[in-house]
């Protein structure tokens, strides 16, 4: 190894494998906990039905998650927990094509709310049932970082 990558490998921000899922569980936390708070703030400017709203909203999330979500996160725990080194990179806890999808997702909700070209009625529902799955995938994250021989074991 040249003295190049030795002083990256030093200056790497590496953690176990078990706090990287940790660390994914409070990244997916921040998404989904944002999403949600700014989706019951929008809410507010609704006018009734709002517990129906809400309740759509979080139905729909749920299906969401167990349709699709439940699958990423579940692909994400199993990168996690076969990645090479004992301590990867902080940064790893998901690949580089979903970080650009997050950018690209983030971008275009900045982009609905600040035009105003969808209501924030219905932005508000959205919002709340994409941070429903988020939400829900932490979790996942989370049991899978404390238990993280189960998820060694489990996930094959």
């Amino acid at each position: 190894m040249n003295r190049t990558n030795s002083i990256l490998q030093l200056l790497k921000p590496g953690i176990p494998r078990r706090y990287l899922l940790i660390v994914a569980g409070i990244a997916w936390t921040t998404g989904g906990g944002m999403l949600v708070y700014r989706g019951f703030s929008m809410l507010k400017l609704a006018q009734g039905m709002i517990w129906l709203k809400i309740a759509g909203s979080i139905v729909a999330g749920i299906i969401f998650y167990v349709m699709m979500f439940s699958k990423i996160s579940l692909k994400h725990i199993h990168r996690i927990v076969h990645l090479e080194p004992d301590k990867p990179c902080l940064f790893s806890f998901v690949n580089f094509r979903s970080y650009l999808l997050m950018a690209l997702m983030i971008s275009f909700g900045i982009t609905l709310r600040m035009t105003g070209i969808v209501s924030p009625v219905y932005l508000s529902v959205f919002y709340i049932g994409m941070g429903t799955p988020l939400l829900m995938s932490a979790l996942r994250f989370y049991y899978y970082g404390i238990n993280f021989h189960q998820a060694v074991q489990k996930i094959d």
